[in-house]
């Protein structure tokens, strides 16, 4: 099973369009993919959180650099 990653770029996008681009990439994904999200709206980390605990994925990391958060999550659910 090959993993494809995804970027979503969703700077300057305020609550709730970050997670809403996430939640469509989780749609067109398989498990073992790996989706990262950037954005610069603060409200994506705590969403990312839960969004996780939600779909029962994983997170792998979170930065922040110059400004923009990066949450990389490993699809483990569908």
């Amino acid at each position: 099973m090959s993993e494809e990653k995804k970027v979503i770029d969703a700077r300057g996008s305020a609550c709730p369009g970050p997670i809403t681009e996430l939640s469509k990439a989780y749609r067109n994904s398989k498990i073992g993919d790996i989706i990262e999200i950037w954005a610069t709206d603060q409200g994506i980390k705590s969403d990312a959180q839960a969004w996780a605990e939600r779909s029962h994925n994983q997170i792998l990391s979170v930065k922040e650099e110059n400004g923009v958060i990066k949450i990389t999550f490993k699809i483990l659910n569908r």
